[in-house]
């Protein structure tokens, strides 16, 4: 409409002028004649100077694999013909196999960056023969692995050259903002040297993994740009392209890398020859979700609850017990965008750091000495399997009580703890059915399990259970916090939501 009220102006005002410049019918120009559009604010009118310095810096990361495979005919008449020759048709066979992505130099004397999925071998009984860098100019170099971190998908990289090498720095990607512009170069697809640009969609994104603090872009990122860099406009690296979210595989505008924060200090140890020592505390932890923070009358997503406390870590030293939240580790909070497993991972082993926690509603402060992490492998044996077992269901709605939580129970005697095996001195209720209808049933709990406590108090009859449940409702909360334990595993805190009346 503003375009419209001009025109009217000018034939009102000039209208002279109008009928000559009219009357030439020949002058005319296309519409993209000397078109220039404007930058955004904070964005140059174009990438092209800054690419064509940080491209060279970018390279081709391949891998050779051997892959052993079974042969599918093994086991059968015709397992030797479609084997590796006479008698071999059983065996499992050897397959050459190749992987792709990107990394980028760090120094002029060849050291390279890269995600340590880039160059692991892609499937269980695979092997990497081999790792080749191929920079813009076509150059091929083979490359050693200096060192991985596995838990942030990290690894560095050597080649050798007779000549100083092209490379980029790490900037502060704690400065970023939403909303900042970001390029990332890689090799998508195979396609080496692919420009993509867009801005910062989120920072601090979780994807489920312990260390997660990825920022999230739209900026096109695809297969094979695993490994190389996201640049701010200054030219800085500020983070390390990772992974996507895509149903389909391909770019949905969402993507994630990892933050220099984050990675500079792991690349430098790498870069040395050193392994990533991370500290440890010795407990289990669940996040402070709404049913958990209801159960508890606490706001949700602030802090962690204790599970378990692994016995003779720093935790059970310092007096750290099962059901406790903690709200801070040496002064920094523990939320969601800063889980304690990353704040404790980054505090000095043997550092004595002090503990906030939330006990009976009681805000208290512990002290406790930071271990070193174990390996995955011995986290995985104290690790209690909830997951697993609490989502079988085996519920009786016929016989469930009509009480708040629809659950019916009976006291354990010794004869019923024999039943269950239990250990002898095991105080609570055995549930004896539950309403599958309820939050209870869709929690998975069900018959023979053994509830401990309820609300943090020890129950040791229906009449308890239901009692501390009125409690709960008296104080306005939805949910009660119950200690359930089930033959063969460490008890656990589970939060269950009343019935609706």
């Amino acid at each position: 409409m503003r375009y419209a009220y001009a025109i009217t102006g000018a034939l009102l005002l000039g209208g002279t002028a109008i009928a000559v410049t009219s009357s030439n019918v020949g002058a005319q120009t296309a519409q993209n004649e000397a078109l220039q559009a404007a930058a955004p604010v904070g964005a140059p009118a174009s990438l092209a100077d800054m690419v064509e310095k940080l491209q060279p810096a970018v390279v081709n990361i391949s891998t050779k694999q051997r892959v052993q495979v079974q042969n599918p005919f093994a086991g059968t008449p015709f397992g030797d013909l479609f084997g590796q020759g006479q008698g071999q048709g059983g065996r499992p066979q050897t397959r050459q196999a190749q992987s792709l992505g990107s990394g980028f130099l760090i120094s002029a004397d060849g050291y390279i960056v890269t995600n340590n999925h880039v160059v692991s071998a892609g499937a269980e009984g695979a092997s990497v023969d081999s790792i080749t860098v191929t920079l813009t100019n076509k150059e091929e170099y083979p490359a050693k692995l200096i060192g991985r971190d596995p838990a942030t998908d990290l690894a560095v990289l050597k080649i050798e050259s007779t000549k100083p090498l092209p490379f980029v720095k790490f900037g502060d990607s704690s400065k970023a903002r939403v909303g900042d512009w970001v390029v990332a170069i890689g090799n998508p697809f195979a396609l080496s040297g692919t420009v993509t640009a867009g801005i910062i969609s989120a920072l601090h994104r979780g994807t489920g993994g312990t260390y997660d603090k990825f920022i999230q872009t739209d900026a096109s990122i695809n297969q094979g740009n695993s490994g190389g860099p996201m640049f701010d406009m200054r030219g800085n690296v500020i983070g390390i392209n990772s992974q996507i979210l895509s149903p389909s595989g391909g770019n949905v505008g969402i993507g994630f890398a990892i933050p220099s924060e984050q990675a500079a200090p792991i690349v430098d140890t790498l870069r040395k020859g050193q392994s990533i020592k991370r500290g440890y505390l010795g407990v289990q932890i669940s996040p402070l979700g709404e049913d958990l923070a209801d159960s508890l009358g606490l706001a949700k997503n602030r802090g962690e609850f204790v599970q378990g406390v692994e016995p003779g870590k720093g935790a059970e030293k310092a007096g750290i017990k099962a059901g406790d939240v903690i709200v801070s580790v040496a002064g920094q909070e523990v939320t969601v965008d800063q889980n304690l497993s990353s704040i404790v991972a980054n505090q000095p082993i043997g550092a004595k750091v002090p503990i906030v926690l939330l006990r009976n509603g009681q805000r208290t402060t512990v002290t406790a000495i930071v271990g070193e992490r174990p390996s995955e492998d011995e986290l995985n044996s104290f690790a209690p399997q909830q997951d697993e077992d609490f989502s079988q269901q085996d519920q009786n709605p016929g016989q469930a009580t009509t009480q708040t939580l629809g659950i019916s129970a009976i006291p354990l005697t010794p004869g019923i703890i024999r039943q269950l095996g239990v250990a002898a001195d095991t105080r609570g209720v055995v549930i004896t059915a539950v309403d599958g209808s309820t939050d209870a049933g869709a929690k998975g709990l069900r018959r023979g399990d053994v509830i401990i406590t309820a609300n943090n108090k020890p129950v040791a009859s229906q009449a308890e259970l239901d009692a501390q449940t009125k409690a709960v409702a008296s104080q306005g909360r939805n949910a009660i916090l119950l200690q359930v334990l089930r033959r063969g595993q460490q008890p656990i805190f589970l939060p269950v939501r009343l019935r609706d009346k």
